[in-house]
């Protein structure tokens, strides 16, 4: 009997599979498998999600991780994406709440995050550094693109 190999564990709850998994990548047969210079960033990565899920008290909903560049021009991600470099994901919490009150929880807390930015009421992207900035942003609109701070639909500052 064969046994199926595992996933390198990168911190207490991902491992190197869950962060590299995309619908996307298996629909269009692209290779999103990191390369080894980049297992640090993705273990970076994994330690803030950890921390993320403990403040939170549920676990993550992952929706994208680590993006290898073709898998980040399918998804039309930014070029000098975070993804690309494994400091980045996207997801929600249901079992916390809705991804403004994630947001808000995020934004109140010690972690030491990168950027946090509430995406068009659907999801929290969030990226870690080994310099972090705790830089908060928002977007509605592509057009109107990011904007500073932690806003509500009106565009008012969320307390």
């Amino acid at each position: 009997m064969q046994r199926r190999s595992r996933s390198p564990r990168l911190s207490r709850y991902y491992t190197l599979a869950r962060l590299v998994h995309s619908d996307t990548a298996r629909e269009h047969r692209i290779d999103n498998t990191p390369p080894p210079e980049l297992i640090p960033n993705l273990r970076l990565l994994a330690r803030g999600l950890d921390r993320i899920r403990l403040l939170l008290g549920h676990p993550l909903d992952i929706s994208s991780g680590y993006r290898s560049p073709a898998l980040n021009a399918a998804v039309g991600g930014a070029r000098n994406s975070q993804h690309s470099q494994g400091l980045a994901a996207d997801f929600t919490c249901p079992g916390f709440g809705p991804p403004l009150a994630v947001a808000r929880a995020l934004r109140d807390s010690g972690i030491a995050f990168d950027t946090v930015i509430y995406e068009f009421e659907e999801w929290i992207h969030v990226s870690f550094t080994a310099t972090p900035r705790r830089r908060v942003l928002t977007i509605y609109d592509p057009e109107e693109g990011y904007l500073d701070g932690l806003l509500d639909a009106e565009r008012q500052p969320v307390a």
